[in-house]
């Protein structure tokens, strides 16, 4: 096969071209400009897409011997991923950009002009595995990045590579030591690689402004403080809440709603944050089609933990989601993927974005 091989800079992507070449593949690496002012992005371990991250991928594809190009997708990236992540932050809803960058940009724009330049395949670094067309955990659990992947159709699946999902983190740099990739010992990247700061609420605030609003009591509806802005909250929160002090009994406060037509955002207890059952919108189902009633699954609404059993059901676009066991913590734009409930657990069902929630009481 003409496989495509996106090249962040990173360990797992060059040990992924290097083992489709060595399956005999015809790889071509590629990196991606996601920004007309590159020195503005992270480097070292902070993030991804630096100038640094491209010389360490043109360097890796040296090593394998394969033809290597930069393309430029910094506007695609900007509309889609950054501008997506501003806008949902001030309507209150805490965006995954990593999700939507698989979403949007690798599995779409990059697939798209991959094939139409005659590739079979995109192969990428990430930490899941495709058997037989199904979308898998990685055997690497602390590594897994199926949830991330989990918003692609059957289709862009198809055209899809996970060629180190099958291996745990510290044999794919042992791997890539023994294949002379420098970027064997490279840190792991970490945070948005588009907030050069790493403070992403005066990212979020000066991409937005002030929009005064107030913090209120979930419960008796006393204000407790005034703020700048909702992006600068998001639900679960505990820090930086401008209250004084605890709630009534004694216990830390929470963020436990987000109003961004009102500019409220609501506290209260640990308790209050118990969730029962989940309205996710823009479901895809990895199949390719939906369920014909309700399934029993399991959920996941965060990319490191938020795990329970449920019933999810088709509802038009979305899907309903009752919950056998609470969760804490689920915000608005997250992504609720589904699980196979078997002995594994690690075939992806489906995804939708969290549009709602409601406690036992609530439903």
């Amino acid at each position: 096969m003409r496989v495509l091989a996106a090249m962040s800079g990173g360990v797992d992507s060059a040990v992924a071209a290097a083992r489709a070449v060595a399956a005999g593949h015809d790889v071509v690496g590629v990196h991606l400009a996601l920004s007309t002012s590159p020195g503005t992005l992270r480097t070292g371990s902070r993030g991804c897409c630096s100038r640094e991250d491209a010389d360490d991928a043109r360097r890796a594809a040296d090593v394998l011997g394969i033809p290597f190009y930069v393309w430029d997708f910094a506007d695609r990236f900007k509309e889609d991923v950054i501008d997506d992540f501003v806008a949902a932050y001030a309507a209150g809803e805490t965006p995954n950009p990593c999700l939507r960058c698989n979403e949007k940009i690798k599995f779409s724009a990059l697939a798209d002009r991959a094939i139409a330049l005659g590739f079979d395949a995109v192969a990428t670094g990430h930490y899941a595995r495709l058997v037989d067309g199904v979308l898998r955990r990685a055997v690497d659990e602390d590594k897994d990045q199926s949830y991330v992947l989990a918003v692609l159709t059957r289709e862009q699946l198809s055209r899809a590579m996970f060629p180190v999902g099958d291996t745990p983190k510290d044999r794919i740099r042992a791997e890539a030591a023994e294949r002379g990739l420098a970027v064997a010992d490279k840190p792991d990247s970490h945070d948005i690689c588009f907030i050069p700061s790493g403070d992403t609420r005066a990212f979020l605030g000066a991409k937005i402004g002030i929009r005064p609003g107030a913090v209120v009591d979930a419960r008796s509806g006393e204000v407790l403080a005034e703020h700048e802005g909702v992006h600068g909250f998001t639900v679960g929160q505990r820090k930086g809440l401008g209250v004084p002090g605890p709630g009534p009994d004694g216990q830390p406060r929470y963020v436990t709603e987000i109003e961004p037509e009102s500019g409220t955002v609501k506290v209260g207890s640990a308790a209050d944050l118990d969730v029962w059952s989940i309205e996710a919108r823009d479901a895809v189902w990895t199949s390719g089609s939906a369920p014909d009633g309700p399934i029993e699954c399991i959920v996941q609404v965060r990319a490191h933990g938020g795990i329970a059993p449920a019933v999810a059901e088709p509802n038009g676009s979305g899907i309903a989601i009752t919950l056998r066991a609470p969760l804490t913590g689920v915000a608005k734009g997250q992504a609720a993927v589904l699980f196979r409930p078997d002995a594994d657990g690690d075939v992806v069902l489906g995804s939708g974005t969290i549009a709602g929630t409601s406690s036992r009481v609530d439903s």
